[in-house]
């Protein structure tokens, strides 16, 4: 089994800057792509960003690129997301994924990615 762990959750201003991280370990598994998502309450989730393991291409949320940065430590199965400029709206639960073998046509199908991270809290207050 695969375990995806994220920190960095927490409370910031609006305006401000938080960092995520999230470490996959557990058996050996074809890492073809690690990202992001996030849900708020009655919502289904939201992708945010991903990572395709093979060529470090990545591909962003309309809703936060140029704010949010994705990068990744291969050595580690580690990827992260600095997020600036910060918003009221980005308040959710942020989640790790890995693992979608359809390729980055549908990494925004949240239902494709084979393994989840617990999630992480991050609360932007005005």
């Amino acid at each position: 089994q695969v375990q995806l762990v994220e920190s960095g959750g927490g409370l910031v201003q609006a305006g401000g800057s938080l960092r995520l991280s999230c470490a996959a370990s557990g058996r050996t598994f074809s890492n073809n792509a690690m990202g992001w998502f996030r849900r708020t309450a009655g919502e289904d989730r939201e992708f945010v960003a991903a990572i395709k393991w093979s060529n470090g291409y990545i591909q962003y949320a309309d809703s936060v690129r140029g704010r949010f940065t994705l990068s990744r430590d291969s050595a580690k199965n580690t990827v992260s997301l600095q997020m600036n400029s910060l918003e009221v709206a980005d308040t959710a639960v942020y989640y790790c994924a890995a693992d979608n073998p359809e390729g980055s046509a549908f990494y925004k199908r949240a239902n494709l990615w084979n393994f989840w991270g617990q999630g992480t809290q991050v609360t932007v207050s005005s």
